[in-house]
């Protein structure tokens, strides 16, 4: 069984029966009589209450403590009652035994403290000294015994009102009397206990680590405070005032140490439970405190102030504070949590503006904004994902604005990328955030929500809660203008597409023309001149039969020419026999060594026309450029079919990567990259046009390697004629 459960067994049931046995007393019993009620109902009862709750939640030795504390101050003062209202006992031989309890009790209270303060947060100080002198803290707590032993007559307790001096103490050792006035200082006073505490606390909150100073400098204050209302209440008793300053000093205390459990983590509370614990002591101390405001009043004004008139008192005071502990719960909760209603009012317009926000910038910039503002945030990052997963931008560009400014946008360049976006105060060298939030929209994870440290304490589970809400709901409007980016790009690059293919035409156009007027149309011309002379020499009779065979040659030749034109245009063997046959007819014009490879199954599969025709193309310009820039020793055709995918991979043993092209691909890869309107660039439209893909990457162990993907229906049988 924890040590905390065992002590809470213990200590509540001794405090509740002692501030139960004090209030009956002196409030029912006694009550025309000045009761005193003031000092266990609004100093010590707050105490106690927060001293019972710290055992609920943590099991460190200083919640042991104050706790401790606390019960023994009721204690003492259900001692005093009893003393008071018994005092026929003190002629008992047995009283100065029994005098022993409420000595202890006083002690033990003031030592605990004295521990708890001196040592807070964490109960251990931090200089080799201070460790030292921690045990003669405890002395107080001996002063029942020791006064016992040493002193020849009772010493009571200064606030029961009553002298022990003409009480004898049968129990005291003769030769120990000498000890008597050390005691009386050191212990039952406990000067020499409060006189270390205040040197270890004060040397701590003042000459400590930066660290230290401000861990311990709200204590510190509350402490010094609180002895400067406990001495004025020891030596000027009857200054006005002067039982408020001793009793709002003694509530001030657990106020510190909830603080410091905010702040700090005090009593070993976890950083993930701070916020809760805080909130819970504080409602309780809330509650306690305003109990004891509705009493305050009934009780300092009683036994002047009678039954009926007390009652409306109270009532009265209980109404008029009811609203204000209300805007405190409120206030506190707002401090922790942030304020819930501006949360729900962000998600309620976080709606109405991402359907506003027309552009990326724009609604990233909202969302960013809405983010920060609910949270209570000191910056939120939004940051997006390529198509490739990748980050959207680079963090070294980050604009710095102050919080409310409006927030600084990541440009990037990459076509259908948003935007990263950033909403508060952010330095480049930013820490990493504290909390973070996917943009998933189906299973795609569009990009991430950062966010850095909250202004006040940490973020509660429902503030976690709501960032994922916030992310889901803005997933979608981050997928629609992610698309209508991506579909803006591929509108841009189909425009580009057909003004490059156009641009192909014109240019295929020309050089049709061009071959047909510098070559065949020459040829032509002059046979039709050379069968005209034949003519007029056969009308002379001059004609020969070599001159006949001379004009058939010409006519053969220009009628071969007139084949390689069309096989330009269409290669017959390309409808005739198929995309294979046709790559296989060019291997003997190839400059360097050409090897192509396929299945028996796929050189008898025959395919679309479109498709047939784009990969024949493809695969020519590859080679022809590889042909002229790879400087290649060896070239490779590989082609496959494979789920509905005829896959074209050209390799070469070339030049490899170019660097200086920026771009992938061998040297006749990087070569037709720096064109406008041939080589890779027709390349991708031809390919595009099929809904295909077109990569090029290094070949191994040298060279480059482009390889084709064309989407394909059924196979057309081998047989299958072509029109």
């Amino acid at each position: 069984m924890e040590r905390r459960w065992v002590c809470l067994a213990v200590l509540g049931p001794i405090g509740v029966a002692s501030l139960v046995y004090v209030v009956v007393v002196r409030g029912v019993i006694e009550a025309n009589v000045d009761h005193g009620l003031g000092w266990p109902l609004i100093g010590i009862l707050p105490m106690f209450v927060f001293g019972m709750w710290l055992l609920t939640v943590s099991s460190s030795r200083t919640a042991v403590f104050i706790a401790l504390a606390s019960t023994a101050l009721l204690a003492g003062s259900a001692y005093e009652t009893f003393v008071q209202r018994n005092t026929e006992i003190l002629a008992e031989p047995w009283f100065p035994l029994f005098n022993v309890l409420g000595l202890t009790a006083d002690g033990l209270a003031t030592a605990a403290f004295l521990v708890v303060f001196a040592t807070f947060p964490d109960g251990v100080p931090e200089q080799r000294w201070q460790r030292a002198v921690m045990p003669l803290l405890w002395l107080p707590a001996l002063a029942g015994v020791l006064t016992l032993i040493t002193t020849p007559h009772v010493v009571m307790s200064p606030f029961i009102g009553i002298s022990g001096e003409g009480i004898p103490n049968p129990y005291a050792v003769a030769w120990l009397e000498w000890a008597a006035p050390v005691v009386l200082v050191a212990a039952v006073q406990s000067w020499v206990a409060v006189a270390l505490g205040l040197a270890v606390l004060g040397t701590r909150a003042l000459f400590g680590s930066p660290e230290v100073r401000a861990r311990t400098r709200v204590m510190a204050v509350t402490i010094a405070v609180s002895i400067v209302a406990f001495a004025l209440w020891t030596f000027v008793p009857q200054l006005p005032g002067v039982d408020l300053l001793v009793y709002a000093s003694l509530i001030a205390v657990p106020i510190a140490a909830i603080h410091g459990i905010f702040r700090y983590g005090a009593f070993e509370i976890a950083p993930g439970d701070r916020g809760r614990m805080v909130e819970r002591s504080s409602n309780l101390l809330i509650t306690v405190i305003y109990a004891a405001a509705v009493a305050t009043p009934a009780v300092l004004l009683t036994p002047p102030l009678r039954t009926i008139p007390a009652i409306l008192l109270t009532t009265g005071v209980a109404v008029v504070l009811l609203p204000v502990r209300t805007w405190l719960q409120r206030r506190l909760h707002r401090a922790l949590f942030g304020d819930r209603n501006r949360q729900i009012a962000m998600l309620a317009g976080l709606g109405t503006q991402l359907e506003h926000a027309g552009e990326p910038h724009d609604l990233l910039a909202r969302l960013a904004e809405a983010v920060r503002l609910g949270l209570d945030a000191t910056w939120v990052r939004i940051r997006t994902s390529a198509t490739d997963g990748t980050a959207g931008a680079r963090v070294d560009g980050i604009a710095d604005g102050a919080a409310g400014d409006p927030p600084g946008i990541l440009p990037d360049d990459r076509p259908g990328l948003l935007p990263d976006a950033v909403a508060g105060r952010l330095d480049a060298d930013a820490p990493d955030p504290v909390e973070s939030c996917d943009l998933v929209h189906g299973d795609e994870v569009l990009g991430r929500i950062e966010v850095g440290p909250r202004r006040r304490g940490d973020y509660s589970d429902e503030e976690r809660t709501l960032l994922r809400t916030v992310a889901g709901q803005a997933a979608a409007s981050v997928a629609t203008l992610r698309l209508t980016a991506q579909l803006a790009a591929q509108l841009d690059e189909l425009s580009a597409s057909r003004q490059r293919l156009v641009a192909a035409q014109d240019d295929e156009r020309r050089r049709l023309e061009r071959d047909l007027h510098d070559g065949i149309q020459q040829d032509v011309v002059a046979q039709i001149a050379g069968l005209r002379l034949a003519r007029n020499r056969l009308q002379r009779g001059e004609l020969t039969a070599t001159e006949l065979t001379e004009l058939q040659d010409q006519a053969r030749a220009t009628l071969t020419d007139l084949r390689e034109l069309a096989r330009g245009i269409h290669p017959p063997v390309l409808s005739d026999n198929g995309l294979v046959a046709a790559v296989e007819s060019g291997v003997a014009r190839f400059p360097i060594p050409l090897e192509v490879e396929a299945d028996a199954a796929l050189r008898a599969e025959r395919f679309p026309d479109d498709v047939e025709t784009t990969a024949y193309y493809v695969v020519r310009e590859a080679l022809a450029n590889t042909a002229k820039h790879a400087h290649a020793a060896h070239a490779s055709v590989a082609l496959t079919r494979r789920n509905g995918t005829l896959r074209i991979a050209i390799s070469d043993d070339g030049c490899g990567i170019d660097e200086a092209s920026g771009g992938h691909g061998g040297a006749g890869a990087a070569a037709v990259l720096r064109t406008s309107h041939g080589g890779l660039a027709n390349i991708r439209d031809r390919v595009a046009a099929l809904r295909g893909t077109v990569r090029v990457a290094p070949n191994e162990p040298s060279g480059t390697r482009v390889l084709v993907e064309l989407p394909v229906a059924d196979p057309r049988g081998a047989g299958d004629p072509r029109g």
